[in-house]
């Protein structure tokens, strides 16, 4: 089975988070490529079993183009992802025809009524992807990061639960573009 993780990062948390639920999708034998949202070639998702996306909540919801220029103004560190985000790759995306996916976030750890996974999500229900898993939300301690304590396992964690639900088992390692 092959996998797909296509995140947006700004500070590098998401990315972090990203790797993490790779690591967890690999140990129950899933193929896993990670991929920043704007490296993405076309056809990608075609040739993979299982889309994840990952993205940082800007504004309780996926990034626009105003909220990643505001990022951008107050990073102390180079951006990981400085095009286009997710909801502009969602717009260009093929319809799932029952495809499994599943999505997951980054944001202040703090209640919010809104998340960057959840309205992904929804988007791909929308196009015909099946959501194998509720949308997650992993948690940075301020706007930059760095992610809260216990995160990143918490995200290695839900990767197996991922590969436990679509019915994955055996081991593999992580492949990287």
């Amino acid at each position: 089975m092959r996998a797909v993780i296509v995140y947006e990062s700004m500070f590098g948390n998401t990315q972090t988070i990203a790797e993490a639920v790779a690591l967890g999708l690999s140990i129950h034998g899933i193929e896993v490529l990670r991929v920043e949202v704007g490296q993405v070639p076309p056809g990608l998702v075609e040739d993979h079993d299982l889309i994840v996306v990952g993205a940082p909540t800007h504004a309780l919801s996926l990034s626009r183009t105003a909220s990643r220029a505001s990022a951008a103004e107050q990073a102390t560190v180079p951006l990981v992802s400085s095009g286009e985000g997710v909801r502009e790759w969602l717009e260009q995306l093929p319809p799932g025809d029952g495809r499994p996916v599943a999505t997951f976030d980054t944001h202040v750890d703090k209640r919010i009524p809104g998340s960057a996974s959840k309205a992904a999500r929804k988007r791909l229900r929308r196009l015909g992807y099946r959501p194998v898993v509720p949308a997650e939300s992993f948690f940075v301690s301020d706007m930059q990061g760095p992610l809260v304590d216990g995160e990143v396992e918490r995200a290695r964690a839900w990767g197996v639960r991922l590969a436990m639900a679509i019915g994955a088992t055996g081991r593999a390692q992580p492949s990287n573009p």
